[in-house]
């Protein structure tokens, strides 16, 4: 029997059907600029030779750890390297994966969403985690069509491998791989979509008394998700391919799926301290989600004016309240609760959360000052609520008012038309402003990228290095 080479790896190829496999260099071997070809899979170094602006010195991904990203460009030199393994991303286990962790997704961010207090919790990394620990285990538990096939080959065989390796390779070819792992994550994130568009039919039958079909709604969530996956698949050249597209809040996912089947826990501190404090964190939740939900929201000001009574404690409650929804702006709020911390925030650039911080202490302003000064009559309302409202501060009866979705005009004129909060017609305000605000944002300050974006989408020319290689390496999506 011969030696086995310890420098090399088995891995399956990319039609794990056929049962074939091939043999590529180790992690540590692979130089994260090198590429494997499409065609017969030799490692090359010549992926970036293409009819593309090639990155300036700054933009190589050496001494990485020492720049500072401060655009989309230097986050795809530095932030996401050019290394492909070359495994398969579409098989039998991914997609079954995919499916289960998107029903799941779906229906957990549901839930969520009619919470009072809406929470993102189920999504990026903790989907990541689960489709980890399942993937590793199909790989781990069921049998194995590499192992299956080398054995085979030991023995002397040759050429095609027999039917029943085929489908052994078929349910689970190999090691659970990142690709693998990213289709799982992307998928099921995109499920958890659909509750945006579950909202309408949720308010119809709420609060107009108009139930639909479980066909109809099925029918419209599938329609308006090819229309908008659609539509960005039309604006791939702009939304994708460009250097600039670098979705920020996504990046801690991308490093995660790097940093687990890329780094080894024993030489890798990064991820060691991400075990740590996932470890930590799991142990940690069972007190302020079960134990102690008072660590939810901690308000300092609240608790020393814990015996205040009449107008005191209401002004108080809307400047400082805020442990439940539309309780009041939460200002010196503390919540010890990684539920309502979240990690969205963390991964954008300094110079946004600067802005979003601004804008944050400017609606605060604005709302104080339109509740307090009684704009648009604002005291003959709560400070805050989302809801329509009558004229004396409760709540409008919509289901009289519109009965079976049909104006009722003799209720209308009972009950008079509906008001809203200050605060809820300022932030109504702000939204519709903040579409032309962005309009504007964008012509003045990225007009001329736009116009280089659309000249090198017409000419089939970009200068993103990703989008070069795999234009080079994989065939287009249709």
């Amino acid at each position: 029997m011969p030696v086995a080479n310890t420098d090399i790896s088995v891995v399956g190829a990319f039609n794990p059907v056929e049962g074939h496999i091939i043999s590529v260099p180790t992690h540590h071997e692979i130089d994260e600029k090198l590429r494997i070809s499409a065609d017969n899979r030799e490692i090359s170094k010549d992926t970036l030779d293409i009819d593309t602006k090639e990155l300036s010195d700054k933009s190589k991904d050496d001494n990485s750890d020492d720049v500072i990203i401060v655009t989309g460009a230097d986050a795809a030199a530095h932030l996401l390297p050019l290394r492909d393994d070359g495994q398969p991303a579409l098989s039998f286990r991914s997609i079954f994966l995919a499916t289960v962790l998107s029903g799941f997704q779906a229906v957990m961010y549901q839930i969520y969403s009619f919470k009072p207090t809406s929470l993102g919790v189920i999504q990026g990394t903790f989907i990541v985690l689960i489709a980890y620990f399942l993937g590793k285990t199909w790989a781990k538990v069921l049998p194995r069509g590499d192992k299956f096939e080398a054995r085979w080959r030991e023995r002397g065989g040759q050429d095609t491998t027999p039917l029943y390796i085929r489908i052994i390779s078929f349910f689970n070819y190999g090691p659970w791989n990142l690709k693998e792992h990213a289709i799982c994550a992307i998928t099921a994130t995109s499920a958890s979509n659909a509750a945006e568009t579950i909202t309408v039919f949720a308010a119809q039958n709420l609060f107009y008394g108009l139930p639909l079909s479980a066909t109809t709604v099925i029918l419209a969530v599938v329609s308006i998700g090819l229309f908008g996956y659609g539509l960005c698949g039309m604006l791939r050249p702009i939304m994708v391919w460009h250097p600039e597209s670098v979705y920020w809040s996504t990046l801690p996912t991308v490093k995660t799926l790097q940093g687990l089947h890329w780094q080894d826990l024993k030489h890798s501190k990064p991820l060691r301290y991400f075990w740590y404090a996932f470890g930590s964190m799991f142990a940690y939740e069972f007190l302020p989600a079960y134990v102690f939900p008072w660590l939810n929201s901690v308000s300092i000001p609240c608790l020393a004016a814990m015996n205040a009574t009449g107008g005191k404690a209401a002004t108080l409650t809307n400047i400082f309240g805020g442990a439940t929804n539309n309780e009041g702006l939460g200002l010196l709020t503390l919540s010890f609760d990684w539920q309502y911390i979240t990690s969205f925030n963390t991964s954008l650039p300094l110079k946004t959360q600067a802005h979003s911080l601004t804008g944050y202490i400017v609606c605060f302003a604005a709302m104080l000052g339109i509740y307090y000064t009684n704009a648009w009559d604002s005291k003959s309302q709560p400070f805050m609520s989302t809801q329509l409202r009558s004229e004396n501060g409760s709540r409008y009866p919509t289901g009289q008012v519109f009965s079976n979705g049909v104006l009722n005009e003799t209720a209308l004129e009972e009950f008079g038309t509906p008001s809203l909060t200050g605060s809820f017609a300022y932030a109504m305000f702000m939204a519709n402003a903040a579409i032309g605000a962005l309009i504007t944002h964008c012509f003045v300050f990225w007009g001329g990228d736009v116009v280089r974006a659309f000249k090198s989408a017409k000419a089939g020319t970009y200068e993103d290095p990703h989008n070069a290689h795999m234009a080079r390496t994989y065939k287009e999506a249709p």
